[in-house]
């Protein structure tokens, strides 16, 4: 059986009195979409800042393609091909949508600053690698029409596709997506869950983090569960939308 991409073992984290994660522990393979849900204040952000390294756990264990990052920060984490996007949208106010994906391209240039300063060959191809390779990620979120735009200025739900774009750019193995489809109507919504299959057809794993169940339904092969902090069920979506604890916890109050 392969390894899974990421595995939390145990994983809890205190905040003085406050045990927001208890225990937490589930694998995810390459390639997979796994949904994480539960109520406000169930330790889902919590979760993911863990994940992403935002935030250092109290206890447990997380491995990533076999080896352990729980005490790596989160510019350790994304050259191993772990990247996130946030509940809010995040962008540079005076870049271009195009210029915020190419700066996120940085994280893997690979000539030094000396071949970048007299213009070396293998620097100038890569600074072209990497421009085509931020036109193909517009195209590929459905950006490219507003490329010269300021990211500032474009809709909410195209900054959520620009954070999505520039999360890419590093080249992840796992991307994790907190709340993506926040602000977002249902034909973009429909846009978004089109984009995520479309991301694992890349082999990418996706980690999604969001309240709208229809989403979660449409796209997650798996789905993670939390309330108070602590895993109360994990399965397919089938399964999920049956379990009493769920419909107790979760989605009793979501309909």
């Amino acid at each position: 059986m392969a390894e899974p991409l990421l595995a939390l073992s145990g994983l809890g984290k205190r905040f003085g009195g406050v045990q927001a994660v208890k225990d937490l522990s589930f694998d995810m393979a390459a390639g997979e979409i796994v949904g994480l849900i539960g109520p406000n204040g169930s330790g889902k952000s919590t979760s993911v800042n863990l994940i992403s390294g935002t935030l250092p756990p109290t206890e447990g264990e997380i491995r990533f393609a076999g080896a352990p990052v729980a005490r790596l920060s989160v510019s350790e984490r994304v050259p191993l091909g772990l990247a996130r996007t946030f509940q809010t949208t995040s962008v540079f106010a005076e870049f271009s949508v195009r210029e915020q994906v190419l700066t996120a391209c940085h994280a893997r240039y690979r000539t030094g600053a000396t071949g970048s300063v007299f213009r070396l060959s293998a620097a100038r191809r890569e600074e072209r690698a990497q421009r085509d390779k931020v036109e193909e990620l517009l195209d590929f979120v459905g950006l490219q029409a507003v490329a010269e735009e300021q990211a500032s200025a474009i809709s909410s739900a195209q900054q959520r596709l620009l954070m999505i774009a520039t999360a890419l750019a590093t080249e992840p193995r796992l991307l994790l997506l907190d709340e993506p489809a926040a602000g977002m109507v249902a034909k973009e919504r429909q846009a978004l869950a089109g984009l995520i299959q479309r991301i694992r057809d890349r082999g990418i794993a996706v980690l999604v983090i969001e309240h709208h169940m229809g989403l979660i339904m449409e796209v997650c092969a798996r789905i993670v569960v939390l309330n108070f902090g602590q895993k109360i069920a994990e399965g397919p979506p089938a399964a999920i939308q049956q379990n009493p604890a769920v419909i107790d916890a979760y989605l009793g109050g979501a309909h």
